[in-house]
């Protein structure tokens, strides 16, 4: 796997959320602040403000799509003097609303303009967030635009059909279409970043041929005996050149990294599976089941097997 789809498949726990709402002004609806989660917003029809604390209101208007990665709270609101009054919506709401929903809230309008948007929560695992995401700012706004990426739009439209006419199947297609949602909504912003604009961090890491050539091969082979040398060969570079470019850019050592992603895959392996945890050492590149629990316990704070029955 790339990097991008293993920052979903491991860090993300739970089950996401989404619905579709439609408002009818005068309207506001708070979210609260939720850390730990990463959420979405997209204007399907009209539009609406945003407003977060210590910024200035946001104009979104059909078609927009807001990403908050850090789980801030924020509130849409009709109009930006609009005072909210309703209870905060939360993803930890699971008595309060389905996790798959349309049209499910429509609480202050008066049969004013309609403004309809489409919402979605993930619940993360904060203690093991991939530092990817930690770079991300605490808000990403992708307007409308006519040579913004299709499959973005694509993904919009068939979750918005699913949530508006579920079928067989429903809670299997939604949460593999927010993950889709999610890994374009990334993919776009970190494509899209201004060559030159950053010269460090996961941004210029993942425009940088020869760091994102070695995180691949780390990713995509976590148990191989992975050295400097070898990973600086993967990335076509000389030893000391690449060891010097992936700390400055991914903010860690190589083999501190490597380190890390074993230990978030066997943090994910333990939660999902019932093997054996010499099956597990293995796949995470430790011969030692012994070597494996002394490297997971200085990670994690707790043994593997303590770890599993605690989730």
């Amino acid at each position: 796997m790339d990097v991008l789809s293993d920052v979903i498949a491991v860090t993300r726990t739970g089950r996401p959320r989404s619905a579709q709402v439609r408002w009818h002004a005068p309207w506001g609806q708070e979210f609260a602040s939720v850390p730990g989660s990463a959420g979405f917003q997209v204007i399907l029809e009209g539009s609406c403000w945003l407003q977060a604390p210590d910024t200035e209101p946001v104009r979104l208007g059909t078609g927009d799509v807001v990403f908050l990665p850090h789980g801030s709270g924020h509130t849409l609101a009709d109009s930006p003097e609009w005072l909210v009054t309703a209870p905060a919506c939360s993803p930890d709401d699971s008595g309060s609303y389905d996790a798959y929903a349309s049209d499910s809230v429509d609480r202050s309008g008066s049969g004013g303009p309609v403004t309809v948007v489409l919402c979605g929560a993930y619940r993360l695992d904060p203690t093991r967030t991939h530092p990817l995401l930690l770079t991300l700012p605490d808000l990403i706004h992708l307007p409308a635009h006519p040579d913004r990426r299709p499959e973005l739009d694509a993904a919009v439209t068939l979750l918005t059909a699913e949530l508006q006419t579920p079928h067989l199947g429903t809670d299997a297609v939604v949460p593999a279409l927010l993950d889709t949602l999610l890994l374009y909504i990334l993919r776009i912003w970190f494509t899209g970043r201004p060559a030159g604009e950053e010269s460090t961090g996961w941004a210029a890491a993942l425009n940088d041929p020869a760091v994102t050539a070695a995180l691949h091969a780390i990713h995509q082979a976590p148990a191989a005996p992975w050295t400097v040398a070898a990973l600086a060969a993967e990335a076509g570079l000389s030893r000391a050149p690449f060891a010097r470019r992936f700390a400055r850019l991914i903010g860690q050592p190589p083999l501190g990294y490597l380190t890390w992603w074993r230990m978030t895959t066997a943090a994910r392996l333990l939660r999902a599976s019932d093997a054996p945890l010499r099956t597990v050492a293995a796949q995470v590149g430790y011969g030692s089941e012994f070597a494996f629990a002394h490297a997971f316990k200085r990670t994690h704070g707790t043994a593997p097997g303590a770890y599993r029955r605690g989730n």
